[in-house]
């Protein structure tokens, strides 16, 4: 006796909670995500085919624009260092900075110093989105005898050093910056027996027909130029 033949049925799947999971977390993810703000001071730096990823972290930066003008920056995550190096330079330098003007040097992202210690009170007792707006003249570097930037990493080293974290150095230069700028900022390191740090810059890849693009080739490998 033959076998009775069922009907094929097609498979039919509610999709509908599926996709309410998925927009719940694509809407997620949009809250949740901090996007990078912009650069508030932009430079231009100049290409490398250097791999190495910068850090982020402990960081004391310094700037220098196209037009040679230093600026002094710490991380955002190192209030406390922050606050160390502004107490130091206001009773070193006797600049007379209120608690306001120095928590807007330690809490406002955009505080680079760019300014020399006579403008310093004047610069920080503005609000964050005048800061943002202002031209600094930048601070002084030059003259051997007036580097201000010195004392600026000397506060800085004491400060990372006290506080028993690692100072991650790091020099951004515009590609068109003069040297004369950059010669001040290494005499600073100097003064500070800061011989170790690094320099930002953009990434590209590595051209083709060197010899390290060949090495490369060899290994398999995406190397960098030390």
């Amino acid at each position: 006796m033959g076998r009775a033949k069922l009907p094929r049925k097609s498979t039919n799947i509610d999709m509908t909670a599926m996709c309410d999971v998925a927009f719940l977390l694509l809407s997620f993810f949009i809250l949740a995500t901090k996007f990078k703000p912009p650069e508030i001071l932009s430079v231009d730096t100049p290409n490398s085919v250097s791999s190495k990823i910068a850090p982020d972290k402990d960081v004391v930066l310094i700037t220098i624009d196209k037009d040679g003008k230093v600026y002094f920056s710490v991380s955002d995550g190192n209030p406390t260092q922050k606050a160390d190096i502004i107490d130091d330079i206001n009773t070193t330098k006797n600049l007379g900075l209120s608690a306001d003007e120095k928590k807007n040097f330690t809490n406002n992202a955009s505080a680079y110093v760019g300014v020399p210690f006579s403008e310093l009170k004047s610069y920080l007792d503005k609000d964050p989105t005048q800061m943002k707006n202002l031209k600094l003249p930048g601070i002084p570097v030059l003259d051997s005898t007036n580097n201000q930037l010195i004392d600026w990493i000397h506060s800085a080293t004491t400060a990372f050093f006290n506080g028993s974290k690692k100072m991650n150095l790091l020099v951004k230069g515009d590609d068109a910056s003069k040297y004369p700028a950059f010669q001040g900022v290494i005499k600073a390191f100097k003064k500070n027996d800061q011989m170790k740090f690094q320099v930002v810059t953009n990434p590209v890849a590595v051209p083709s027909g060197t010899e390290l693009w060949k090495k490369n080739l060899q290994t398999g490998t995406k190397g960098s130029l030390d």
